[in-house]
């Protein structure tokens, strides 16, 4: 049974995500973001009516086939296992910690050295022309747009070749690598209107993407950081899309989860064939306010998504801080449901949301009955141990 004033409260998750967009920031050499962003605005072609699906241009295939080595696509990251109860008779309390864009190269090394520090594993939900050459984006023909249309720009030769060791490095540390979809199209003239057929055609663009972009940089054949075969999750641009349209090109697909609608802290449970992993309602702290475990969400809640000045960091850094503890005083109350946190690679807001996080991370990935773990990693629990009884109620 709902808790009563949860069709209220879903009524508003739903208004603040379309509200809170996430924006991915753009990428090396792209337009820089404003102080004060908003959800992105399409680029749209007025002389370029709705397209069927969109598509991505194979390129020649490219010889010789890279010999073995380095150079050979990373396999997919070792999942581990966990117990199903811990000698407190609970299950284990599973953090899942997800970015979404995964373009920038600094903070890839941020967040994989905090992960190291804490034995933890993190999902990274990557957007495909952060793989993708600039000067062959016409290859990508999105739905409602002009060829190469992306509103989060595209790599360059040396940032993608870059980012293909970083993949490779980051899935041999055990992260998982999910995708962000491509352009990011929000809004009224976004994702939201897609069929199942034209997702079925993104995601496609997404493998073309990662098999070819680093090959296309190079100039010569390499092999691409990840098989994007062991992609099994998503979370679309701006939390946006038909739902049971995207899903259905998701299942045909082979994926195993969605990690983009807003939701409660509660046992996930499986929607249009997929795994719900949702952003999850909360109060942020010292307030009434409901929000979302996601930075841009915790950005708007504070500020209207406005940068504050650098003299209020300390304090709403300490708000965001007190926002996650609560979250995670209340899934113990609870039996230990899931707790999942969204981040950007981003330093928005005198980095208030990155550092808060780090400190979450580093304070709680520790503690004897946290696991900090990957979407897949959860998923692998899942199928072996189930739902675990009487605990699927919204908190």
């Amino acid at each position: 049974m709902v808790r009563p004033g949860a069709n209220l409260l879903g009524a508003a998750l739903v208004l603040a995500a379309l509200l809170a967009g996430c924006a991915d920031v753009p990428l090396e050499g792209a337009p820089s973001p404003s102080s004060t962003p908003t959800k992105p605005t399409p680029t749209r072609s007025p002389t370029h009516g709705p397209g069927p699906t969109n598509s991505l241009s194979t390129p020649p295939p490219v010889t010789p086939t890279p010999p073995p080595g380095p150079h050979l696509a990373a396999a997919a990251p070792v999942t581990r296992s966990f117990p199903g109860r811990l000698p407190s008779g609970k299950p284990p309390l599973f953090v899942v910690v997800s970015f979404d864009g995964a373009g920038d190269l600094a903070l890839w090394a941020r967040w994989r050295a905090v992960a190291k520090r804490v034995n933890a594993r993190m999902t990274f939900f990557l957007s495909g022309p952060y793989l993708y050459p600039g000067d062959h984006r016409a290859d990508y023909k999105p739905p409602y747009h002009r060829p190469g249309a992306s509103d989060i720009g595209w790599g360059d030769a040396s940032n993608v070749l870059a980012r293909t060791t970083v993949l490779r490095q980051a899935i041999a540390e055990g992260h998982e690598i999910g995708t962000h979809a491509n352009g990011h199209f929000c809004g009224t003239t976004g994702i939201g209107r897609w069929t199942t057929a034209q997702w079925t055609a993104e995601l496609s663009a997404f493998d073309q993407m990662v098999r070819t972009g680093p090959t296309l940089a190079a100039g010569k054949a390499v092999a691409p950081p990840f098989d994007p075969a062991t992609v099994k999750g998503m979370r679309t641009p701006c939390l946006e899309g038909n739902r049971p349209a995207y899903r259905q090109a998701m299942v045909q697909r082979g994926m195993l989860y969605d990690a983009s609608a807003p939701g409660y802290i509660a046992w996930p449970k499986k929607v249009n064939g997929l795994w719900n992993f949702p952003l999850q309602s909360v109060t942020l702290a010292g307030t009434t306010k409901p929000t979302l475990t996601m930075d841009y969400n915790l950005w708007f809640s504070q500020t209207g998504a406005r940068v504050a000045p650098v003299a209020q960091a300390p304090a709403l850094k300490a708000q965001v801080l007190a926002t996650y503890r609560q979250a995670l005083a209340k899934s113990r109350a609870n039996g230990n449901p899931p707790l999942f946190l969204g981040n950007h690679f981003n330093s928005w807001n005198n980095s208030v949301y990155s550092d808060a996080l780090t400190t979450f991370v580093e304070e709680t990935c520790t503690q004897p009955d946290v696991r900090c773990v990957s979407n897949m990693e959860l998923v692998s629990w899942l199928a072996k141990y189930g739902e675990p009884s009487g605990r699927n109620r919204p908190t």
